[in-house]
């Protein structure tokens, strides 16, 4: 059904999933220098007017004249779509299907097979609702296999079981709903992922682990925009232990209390200085909700949303808990261009750091990068370029059920840490066609053969650093890896990204060694998608 009733009566609130590849085509309105946005907290909130418009008209992009029922519900409307003067209602079936073929490695058919759905509810200007889940199987690529096998988990999507000929069985959910309690203050309750940035990867929380539940409240006071996130994870590297000291029963066993569960707060000031700047402050704090004194839940010290929480970890003199803190700048160029920047710093002392000598414990990342617009003129040309690094060690923890991580993935960038990085990524839609061309160069070391951590590995203790000083980024076996990725999509209908995509994905991974070992992989595929899901194939 479709009442096709205008909104122009009331003002609207609106939330997106965040997907990189979505949000860049937002860029015009979002790193205009006329505007003064808040652009780093992802998702966002979208209700200011220019923001919306530009979100509708995306969603709208070059509607297909018909009368047809069928014509507008394949091109330009939401399956079920209710439109009222003081909500709207939307579902959709998304499929999600593509075979492939490695022309290069072990040769294998590669696929996926997925169904799924979404349903999205928007009440006057106060409150916004969307979910969506995935029923999926597949086949991937060897690389891919490699780390489904290592992690026992989809990247970035959740737990998969494992079945005969390589196939992979999972699901997927996502669900959020905001209220707009005030046009200062907003209240998110959603099972989701948060970024903090304005790159394609973060330094300091990125979208790449898979969902988790959380409770995110984003006040703006002028200029200023501060976001504080409750986050309740699961951990599967470290299962629930029995703390009764019970012992089973015949025909019973302890490897069923499931998995181990952790606790993380992460808050974020971004202050936009003018038009032009903008500088934030980050902060984060990841505890284990069960560890080697027991059960410990949820830590109320760190429930206040205005908190230097630092201190308040501080204070606890023999602290499990991980701590970071960051900063982030960005600057708004001529010429549609806007330069960012990320520093995460874990451990820092400072005789040690200025001395350059590798001392193990001066754990940092950092993140810098340039993205731009409608380059030279041309409408709806994007791209961004973008250099990554982190220290040996900087993620882990010396006890490792407190390391940055969710659900056996890093929370911030997909290599963990001990790597260099450059990306660079180009856009351009026309029409209703999408294309994407994306290139990547990474370095990054592996553990040695007898085992010793070099500190890529966050999930290692960093207590059995072998050692103390001449650590350097990269150490350990150094592994070179090439990644380029194109796609062309032709969008059958906006309102939920179905589309017809065409891809070629080309990786070359060299690790040098005493003999080198060599992984290549080169697949092209086809297929009928429908998803605003990020999905993180270049790892």
């Amino acid at each position: 059904m479709g009442v096709g009733i205008s909104f122009g009566g009331f003002a609207q609130i609106k939330s997106q999933p965040y997907s990189y590849h979505f949000y860049q085509k937002m860029n015009d309105a979002v790193y205009s220098t006329e505007t003064r946005m808040h652009t780093s907290a992802k998702p966002f909130v979208i209700k200011d007017s220019l923001l919306l418009a530009k979100f509708d008209s995306i969603q709208s992009n070059k509607p297909v004249s018909s009368s047809n029922w069928f014509m507008r519900k394949i091109f330009n409307e939401h399956l079920v779509q209710v439109e009222k003067d003081d909500y709207t209602f939307y579902a959709d079936f998304l499929p999600d299907l593509y075979i492939g073929k490695d022309m290069q490695g072990d040769k294998r058919r590669t696929w996926m097979n997925g169904r799924g759905f979404q349903v999205g509810l928007n009440v006057g200007n106060k409150f916004t609702f969307n979910t969506s889940a995935f029923e999926s199987q597949a086949v991937f690529p060897k690389y891919l296999d490699d780390y489904i096998v290592a992690h026992k988990v989809i990247p970035g999507q959740g737990n998969t079981k494992f079945q005969s000929k390589n196939k992979m069985d999972w699901m997927y959910a996502t669900a959020s709903m905001t209220y707009d309690a005030h046009k200062y203050i907003q209240a998110t309750l959603a099972y989701d992922k948060n970024f903090i940035g304005d790159g394609y990867r973060s330094m300091l929380l990125s979208d790449f682990s898979s969902n988790y539940a959380h409770l995110k409240l984003t006040g703006t006071i002028g200029n200023v925009q501060y976001t504080s996130i409750w986050a309740y994870m699961n951990d599967p590297t470290h299962p629930r232990q029995d703390l009764t000291g019970t012992t089973p029963m015949e025909g019973q066993n302890n490897t069923r209390l499931g998995d181990g569960k952790k606790w993380g707060a992460f808050q974020y000031l971004d202050w936009n200085v003018t038009n032009k700047l903008s500088i934030g402050f980050f902060q984060s704090v990841v505890w284990a909700a069960q560890d080697e004194a027991g059960k410990r839940g949820f830590d109320f010290s760190y429930i206040s949303p205005i908190i230097f929480i630092r201190p308040v970890e501080s204070n606890n003199r023999t602290s499990p808990d991980k701590m970071f803190l960051g900063l982030t700048s960005k600057y708004k160029l001529p010429y549609r261009l806007t330069a960012y920047g990320q520093f995460l710093l874990g451990e820092f002392t400072a005789k040690e750091f200025f001395a350059g000598n590798g001392y193990a414990h001066n754990k940092w990342g950092a993140q810098l990068g340039v993205r731009g617009y409608d380059v030279f003129g041309v409408k709806n040309l994007n791209f961004l370029a973008e250099y990554n690094t982190a220290r040996p060690y900087t993620y882990a923890h010396f006890k490792s059920y407190s390391n940055y991580s969710n659900n056996a993935e890093p929370l911030a960038h997909p290599k963990g840490a001990n790597f260099r990085e450059l990306v660079g990524i180009v856009n351009y839609a026309w029409d209703r066609w999408d294309f994407s061309l994306q290139g990547m160069f990474t370095q990054n070391g592996l553990d040695l053969p007898d085992g010793s951590n070099m500190g890529g590995d966050i999930f290692q203790s960093y207590n059995t650093i072998p050692n103390m000083y001449g650590n350097h980024i990269a150490q350990g076996i150094k592994n070179n890896i090439y990644y380029a990725d194109a796609k062309a999509a032709y969008v059958l209908n906006p309102k939920y990204n179905l589309r017809l995509e065409l891809g070629y994905t080309q990786r070359y991974a060299k690790a040098q060694y005493e003999t080198p070992v060599v992984n290549k992989s080169g697949v092209v595929s086809f297929g009928l998608r429908s998803s605003f899901r990020a999905i993180y194939n270049d790892l």
